[in-house]
């Protein structure tokens, strides 16, 4: 899940949530945190200027990293559909 909110700053920043009661294992917290920025920064530059936390759910630990990619670039796809209409209306 992921929420986001315009900045000023021309860019877009990161936040990320991952929680012990619902990602138990530290070493799979970091696995997708890593994955998670390394999806961003291959985005970025489709994204437009907003703050965006993203919140794991619980079982995000259970998908492997090529369907992980692919929700989170699905996800970074329709937040910048979304803050592009919202901006425009």
């Amino acid at each position: 899940m992921a929420l986001a909110c315009p900045n000023g700053l021309g860019h877009p920043r990161l936040g990320l949530v991952f929680s012990k009661k619902n990602v138990r294992r530290a070493v799979d917290r970091n696995r997708l945190k890593r994955l998670t920025r390394e999806s961003i920064r291959l985005q970025q530059h489709q994204l437009p200027a907003v703050d965006i936390v993203v919140l794991a759910r619980r079982g995000a630990n259970e998908l492997d990293n090529a369907t992980l990619h692919r929700q989170l670039s699905g996800m970074w796809r329709r937040l910048a559909r979304d803050v592009r209409k919202s901006m425009v209306s």
